[in-house]
């Protein structure tokens, strides 16, 4: 298997190694990059047809947190990376953003996650994520929510030097210190760290080697022996190199929240279609609800969070950029999956 597979720039799954849960949480990640999308008053009444009880924000847009109010959708909530600055400075900081974008809202929306930026490092300065989630875990537990909403951060497998097998995941020289002050403050919380997981960009990144059917979930043989383990598909592969890479970091103790996975529908010819994306994500979901964990790490649950619910047409980058949601802005789906 070539390393390239690993190499991605990565809403999400979450195994925590303080909890057990009897089943998975399945949940989808809503963006607001277009000109097109419905109002977010019809988004909640979708999520609620298609019964998808979670859900990832990107930031807490006031309109969106107040269509959220009595849904009973749990919240994954980002604070935006400009916005880490002021939480890491000074715990006053943290509190006026607290009360400025979140309380309004508490006695009637159901958040269950607070992300302290998104895919901050390796491209920009990681240094103050770990400030700004402890002074924002202490702003939680003044309100006697600590217990009921964790702080966490969201991370691209690009923080990843090695990657390939699974078992030599360790994170860039440049990003060690980072991940080392992250992982302390989630253990000390029992949370989990975020992780954005995206086979598809392993896929195209080497479609001469890389076996769509190992990328999708639709192998039924072992793909990739990591000296006792077995992989049959590259998610799980994914997963696992991160795991190794945060035990070398002393995070053990530390689960994962994989809080992004999808597959574009077009964009990239025969390499993102619509079948191709419908069945990455039907795969997503029922390998999700088996309620297993990794081969490194059987025992632990996945939760997960699909990228997005809609195709947004102001994305930047390439066409495949705005063709990752499950729905078109007319709310009909691009394939079925719930």
């Amino acid at each position: 298997m070539n390393p390239l597979w690993i190499s991605v720039s990565v809403c999400s799954i979450i195994i925590c190694c303080c909890s057990t849960r009897a089943a998975a949480d399945i949940g989808v990640c809503y963006g607001l990059n277009g000109n097109n999308l419905p109002p977010p008053e019809e988004v909640v009444a979708l999520y609620k047809q298609y019964g998808i009880k979670n859900i990832r924000l990107f930031n807490p847009d006031p309109s969106v947190l107040q269509a959220l109010r009595g849904s009973g959708i749990a919240v994954i909530v980002g604070v935006p990376n400009e916005d880490i600055p002021t939480l890491a400075s000074t715990q006053a900081g943290a509190q006026q953003w607290f009360e400025a974008n979140l309380a309004p809202y508490l006695n009637d929306v159901n958040f269950s996650f607070i992300a302290v930026g998104n895919e901050v490092v390796p491209e920009g300065d990681g240094t103050a994520i770990a400030a700004a989630m402890q002074n924002m875990q202490t702003v939680l537990k003044t309100r006697n929510l600590g217990g009921r909403v964790k702080v966490s951060t969201a991370m691209p497998l690009t923080v990843l030097g090695t990657s390939y097998p699974p078992s030599a995941g360790q994170f860039t020289a440049a990003v060690d210190g980072v991940m080392r002050a992250v992982l302390a403050v989630l253990a000390a919380e029992c949370a989990p760290l975020m992780i954005n997981v995206y086979p598809y960009y392993g896929y195209v990144g080497d479609p001469a080697n890389v076996e769509l059917d190992y990328a999708i979930f639709r192998s039924n043989r072992t793909a990739v022996r990591d000296g006792g383990l077995e992989y049959s598909n590259m998610f799980d592969a994914m997963v696992d190199a991160f795991y190794s890479a945060m035990e070398k970091a002393d995070g053990s103790a530390v689960g994962v929240a994989v809080t992004e996975s999808g597959w574009p529908s077009a964009g990239k010819g025969n390499l993102t279609t619509v079948e191709i994306a419908g069945t990455y994500n039907r795969n997503l979901v029922a390998r999700l609800k088996r309620n297993t964990g990794t081969p490194k790490r059987p025992n632990a649950k996945i939760d997960g969070y699909i990228f997005a619910m809609f195709n947004e047409n102001l994305k930047p980058g390439d066409i495949t950029e705005q063709n990752w949601g499950l729905f078109y802005p007319n709310k009909e789906p691009v394939y079925p999956v719930f």
